[in-house]
């Protein structure tokens, strides 16, 4: 992963280079000769107007208390909670469907002699069927181990099977891919594509609602008129209440108030963080972020169409080792917002 790493910041170098001579910009010039020797800066730089990337929403900065909004099962009492404030950024409006990560894969697989090799991304990067039936004992499996990725039925469908190191690496694709297209065009480059913060993520899946318990508000699993308002697990033995016996279609319910669908149920998702029970009183206060190379375990979020409701919550905590794939664990992206917070369109 470094080394690909160090690659990607060669090739984002460069990248920079070419757009700013494309757009005409003098990088270490001192400027026109046309300033009569004032300080006015380097001139004819184009300005800056970030577009949301497409299938991405606005999610405006702001602050909201981070913890358990609920009783605590797992510490029988309530919570930490602690005053965050989170920076404006992009993220997916819904989890990566299955069609998404194969447009990643194909790409990947069409690049194999002159990068990772096909061995690597079939091993690594291509989705874990096998999860369906590894993931629960004595359980028949069929017919989502030989379908649920490859066939059309499921295009729609979240991607599963995928560990959290091939989400960093489709993260690290989408940016690469979305780059050398604006270059191409003489625009800028946008920032990286990544997994979103643990802070971000729950930040994001509350909609503006502060100590809101689900990403609708509180405090209820069901509508007015009965209805289920997410893809999980009722009671014993009960997938099939919501809809869906397992996953469904993303954004089969309704958005939250930022426009982000599924952040609870459907499958869980793996967030940027490392997992320590007590991240949350460490960090600091401003986009935190817990980062230790060191912890296998990863934080993932949101709760999935196997969970009961309390891991649907907004401030329920979990996680996943980074190598482990799994049927209920899928993924979606977050992109940092550039320059004023003010210009974003909401």
């Amino acid at each position: 992963m470094n080394k690909m790493l160090s690659h990607r910041k060669a090739i984002f170098f460069v990248l920079f280079l070419a757009s700013a001579a494309l757009q005409g910009c003098s990088l270490f010039g001192g400027g026109s000769g046309e300033d009569y020797g004032e300080l006015v800066g380097v001139q004819g730089r184009e300005g800056w107007v970030m577009t949301v990337p497409y299938g991405m929403v606005v999610v405006p900065a702001g602050t909201f208390h981070m913890g358990q909004a609920d009783e605590d099962i797992a510490a029988s009492q309530i919570n930490f909670n602690k005053q965050i404030t989170v920076g404006s950024f992009y993220m997916d409006d819904t989890e990566i469907t299955n069609n998404e990560y194969r447009q990643f894969v194909n790409a990947m697989l069409e690049d194999s002699a002159s990068t990772l090799g096909e061995d690597f991304i079939m091993q690594e990067l291509y989705p874990d069927t096998s999860v369906w039936q590894r993931d629960f004992a004595h359980h028949m499996g069929d017919p989502l181990v030989e379908y649920y990725y490859m066939h059309p039925a499921f295009d729609d469908y979240p991607v599963v099977g995928v560990d959290w190191e091939a989400a960093r690496y489709f993260a690290d694709w989408r940016t690469d891919y979305l780059n050398a297209y604006r270059v191409s065009q003489g625009d800028f480059v946008m920032p990286d594509f990544r997994l979103p913060s643990e802070a971000e993520w729950e930040y994001a899946a509350r909609g503006g609602r502060d100590m809101a318990t689900y990403p609708w508000g509180n405090p209820y699993i069901r509508n007015a008129k009965g209805c289920m308002l997410a893809n999980f697990k009722p009671g014993r033995g009960n997938y099939y209440d919501d809809g869906f016996a397992y996953t469904g279609p993303v954004a089969s319910y309704f958005a939250n108030d930022f426009g982000l669908y599924d952040m609870s149920g459907n499958v869980a998702e793996w967030c940027e963080d490392a997992y320590n029970p007590a991240s949350v009183p460490l960090v600091w206060d401003l986009n935190p972020t817990y980062f230790d190379e060191d912890q296998p375990r990863k934080v993932v979020r949101g709760g999935s169409w196997k969970d009961i409701s309390y891991f649907l919550e907004t401030g329920t905590r979990n996680f996943e080792y980074k190598d482990s794939a799994r049927s209920y664990i899928g993924f979606r992206l977050a992109m940092t917002h550039l320059g004023r917070s003010s210009g974003m369109e909401f």
